[in-house]
């Protein structure tokens, strides 16, 4: 039997960022997709299956909550990371912006990065599971 590796959705407008993103999470054995804007990210994640969503707070068409809102109508337990440069500055945290996770994006944000998402992964076949059998019954 072939191993699954964790697909994690990147969103961020910033591609510059996106793609040294993308590089270091594939370095690290996950599979990735990258969005430049949340309505690709949100039509990708209506497309295809995610263990995880990676978005930034802000971006010109929708902020990262309301990506992470439409998300959650889709699929309830998805975890989803937001990404900021402005979490203090907004006070951004997991609590008020609903998103399992906030890291802020900086010097620490590629261990950060890292660590969280290990975190959330190691539970999702079951939730992948869970999701495709809610789609087959729909």
């Amino acid at each position: 039997m072939r191993q699954q590796f964790p697909r994690i959705l990147l969103i961020d407008d910033n591609e510059h960022g996106l793609m040294a993103r993308r590089t270091l999470l594939e370095e690290q054995g996950y599979q990735v997709e990258t969005a430049t804007c949340g309505r690709e990210g949100l039509s990708k994640f209506s497309e295809q299956e995610f263990d995880l969503v990676v978005t930034d707070f802000r971006m010109p068409d929708l902020r990262g909550s309301q990506v992470l809102r439409r998300i959650r109508k889709q699929s309830e337990h998805m975890p989803v990371v937001i990404l900021s440069g402005y979490v203090e500055k907004l006070g951004l945290t997991a609590e008020s912006t609903g998103a399992n996770a906030v890291i802020s994006k900086g010097p620490q944000e590629e261990q950060d990065l890292i660590r969280v998402i290990a975190r959330f992964t190691k539970k999702r076949p079951a939730a992948r599971l869970a999701r495709r059998a809610k789609a087959a019954v729909a």
